[in-house]
């Protein structure tokens, strides 16, 4: 009997324990909603650990709660720590919220096809989920457009690539053609720089022949001056002897009309034909006497600067 009684006071004990637990459970799961609700975020995830490691709770319910409390908080690796513990879980409502989660946070990350999974399998999990849904739709287009922008962009980085190419080629063209035309042009200068040169050195050449033919020795010099007044004798003798072959001729002019005169006078005079021939002849004679004492006769004197011989 003794131990009949002890027995049944040990159970209402523990029974009066289990109760107290289940009641401070319940106080401190109430307690962390109300602070989660006020936005007392650290006060929440309090409770939720002494709920999960100092009274062994498992539940997927409050790691759900506690992962929560961390996300508003934005605290990001134990917010993804907690939300990753649960997506496997039993309770498809608590893997579909975790899921859910963990792909916003990829979102705001963008990395959208890894959040886009992370919708995609909060949907399997609870297909009724409608907040999983819309993200997955959003997310969906973010990504094709985020496709179609990354075409576009490659589209125009391959056409810019394009044009580039095509600039630096032309750039390089216009540049080669610089340096053929800038060399051209030095090329010309240079053989305009030898061409003057050329015809200075020319120039110089006909100069100094200019010089050289302008300055002669004084041999060349003297012989020219001799040969000058050679000349200029020759040129006096030929003077001379046009005078006085002007002269005879005058001379040969008057003894003509002297002897028309006589002739004249002989016809007035009536006197034979013979006569006259005889005295013709005579005169005639006389004449080829006059003319030749006229020619040996100097008419000038010598020149005193002239030799004799």
């Amino acid at each position: 009997m003794k131990y009949l009684v002890l027995t049944v006071l040990v159970m209402v004990s523990s029974s009066f324990g289990e109760l107290d637990r289940i009641a401070k459970i319940n106080k401190l799961k109430k307690e962390a909603k109300e602070a989660y609700n006020s936005g007392n975020f650290d006060k929440a995830i309090d409770n939720y650990h002494y709920l999960l490691d100092t009274l062994q709770m498992e539940d997927d319910n409050i790691t759900l709660n506690l992962a929560n409390a961390y996300f508003q908080k934005k605290d990001t690796t134990n917010a993804l720590n907690n939300y990753e513990s649960i997506i496997n879980s039993d309770n498809k409502s608590v893997s579909s919220v975790a899921h859910q989660q963990m792909g916003i946070m990829a979102n705001r990350s963008k990395k959208y096809e890894e959040a886009l999974d992370h919708f995609k399998q909060a949907l399997k999990a609870d297909p009724t989920n409608e907040e999983a849904r819309y993200n997955y739709e959003m997310v969906k287009k973010a990504l094709e457009k985020q496709k179609q922008d990354q075409n576009n962009e490659d589209q125009n980085k391959d056409k810019n690539d394009e044009n580039k190419d095509e600039q630096d080629k032309k750039d390089q063209e216009n540049k080669d053609q610089d340096n053929n035309d800038k060399k051209d042009g030095d090329q010309e200068n240079k053989d305009q720089e030898n061409q003057d040169q050329k015809s200075d050195d020319e120039k110089g050449q006909e100069k100094d022949q200019q010089d050289k033919e302008g300055k002669p020795d004084e041999k060349d010099k003297e012989g020219d001056e001799q040969k000058k007044g050679e000349q200029d004798d020759t040129k006096k003798e030929n003077a001379d002897e046009k005078q006085q072959a002007g002269e005879e001729n005058d001379k040969k002019k008057g003894d003509e009309e002297n002897m028309s005169s006589v002739s004249k006078k002989l016809k007035e005079m009536n006197m034979p034909p013979e006569k006259a021939q005889m005295i013709l002849e005579a005169l005639k004679n006389k004449e080829i006497q006059y003319y030749q004492q006229n020619k040996h006769k100097a008419t000038q004197p010598k020149s005193s600067g002239k030799p004799d011989w």
